[in-house]
């Protein structure tokens, strides 16, 4: 996972104005598959998690999106229903911005169209490598990748050692990320801690040697 393609502070400024900003609590849904996808938001503060409902209805989780993300962008451009849910992971603000007024930002300003234009492409490079890492590597392995992808999206750096990961996820919400289930989550963090590549503390993750981490790919 590299580092997103941002927005710079102009087109920040424009997407400010062109909606009202709400703010959503941790847990709620922003939208459904199977909606008409007549809205775009853009993510002001929080997380927010993308998933799609597998066939025993089992949630498995395609995208995390930051502060500074578009969300719902590539359906509400094509045209079809939603195919993807998207729920609140930590309290959230985000500007809603109608699809119509969202076309026409595009089609009035080409810089930012080739913005939008950047980051659908490299979202479908983002998920090809997820369906890579599914099949390539073992659950282990994917853990591992996983916690070091979260490194560079929400890692801090503070007194104590190693660097802890300020998004606090549940193991299920780990386990929907991944592809596995709960219990494999926790056996595997648990070996990770035993191993010395880890800390944990509830939810807190904190990685102490991240090319331990890298030895289980």
């Amino acid at each position: 996972m590299g580092p997103a393609i941002t927005l710079d502070s102009a087109e920040i400024d424009l997407l400010d104005g062109v909606g009202p900003t709400i703010d959503y609590p941790k847990g709620q849904r922003i939208f459904t598959s199977g909606e008409v996808p007549d809205r775009v938001y853009f993510l002001k503060a929080g997380v927010v998690k993308v998933y799609c409902l597998t066939g025993d209805g089992q949630r498995q989780t395609v995208a995390l999106r930051y502060q500074g993300e578009l969300i719902g962008i590539a359906e509400a451009l094509y045209g079809g229903e939603r195919t993807c849910c998207a729920e609140v992971v930590t309290d959230a603000s985000m500007v809603v911005i109608s699809k119509g007024r969202f076309i026409e930002l595009l089609r009035s300003r080409p810089g930012f169209a080739l913005r939008v234009a950047e980051i659908l492409g490299a979202r479908l490079r983002e998920a090809h490598t997820m369906i890579s890492d599914l099949t390539c590597y073992h659950v282990p392995g994917r853990v591992a990748l996983f916690l070091l992808k979260l490194v560079e999206r929400c890692g801090v750096t503070d007194r104590e050692p190693g660097v802890r990961l300020s998004l606090r996820l549940t193991h299920e919400e780990l386990a929907h990320m991944i592809g596995t289930s709960r219990s494999n989550v926790t056996s595997i963090l648990n070996t990770f801690r035993k191993h010395g590549a880890i800390e944990l503390k509830g939810r807190e993750i904190r990685i102490l040697n991240p090319e331990r981490l890298r030895d289980y790919q």
